[in-house]
């Protein structure tokens, strides 16, 4: 009986400490909770296979690399509201169709994410309360700040839900199959 409780004393311990691993950065404030989302759509795009990134749902919905993409779009061009500048690459209103190399779409999908890493960490409290225009409406930067990180989230669920209808299993899942 002793024994039957030290390894699943063990055995739970091992489990909360693969689990504390994929939530590295969870409840640690918008910089743990954006380096969370940040790695686990990097090794999403990572995992996924180059020839499913033109895979669609259906006629008319975004591919996966448009997804990525746009994801990458919309951090810079977010971001670009309070005040660092959007990258002249992605100037063009296709750049969500036309990019569509793996690599290409990672390098710009991680450079987006670093993008908004940097601005939020070198960001004062003040300067997060400073008003700014967007879709005409007056916002403050930190909201801007709260848009960027919801927006990742809610399209990596759409990215997971690609994954898995093409068999692919999320990296940070995969230790919870064995």
């Amino acid at each position: 009986m002793m024994n039957a409780m030290l390894m699943a004393a063990f055995l739970s311990g091992a489990a909360l400490h693969a689990q504390a691993d994929r939530l590295e950065g969870v409840w640690q404030g918008y910089d743990g909770e954006w380096s969370h989302v940040s790695r686990q759509l990097v090794a999403l795009a990572e995992a996924i296979p180059a020839e499913k990134f033109a895979w669609r749902p259906a006629p008319g919905v975004r591919s996966t690399s448009e997804v990525f993409m746009h994801i990458a779009n919309a951090n810079y061009g977010l971001l670009s509201i309070t005040g660092p500048k959007m990258p002249d690459g992605l100037r063009s209103p296709n750049v969500e169709k036309t990019v569509t190399d793996k690599a290409e779409v990672i390098k710009w999908l991680k450079g987006s994410l670093e993008a908004v890493r940097n601005a939020h960490t070198g960001i004062s409290s003040a300067e997060l309360q400073r008003k700014v225009k967007v879709a005409g409406r007056e916002a403050n930067v930190d909201g801007i700040y709260l848009r960027i990180i919801i927006h990742a989230n809610e399209h990596m669920g759409q990215l997971v839900a690609y994954a898995r209808v093409n068999g692919i299993v999320p990296p940070w899942s995969e230790s919870t199959r064995k």
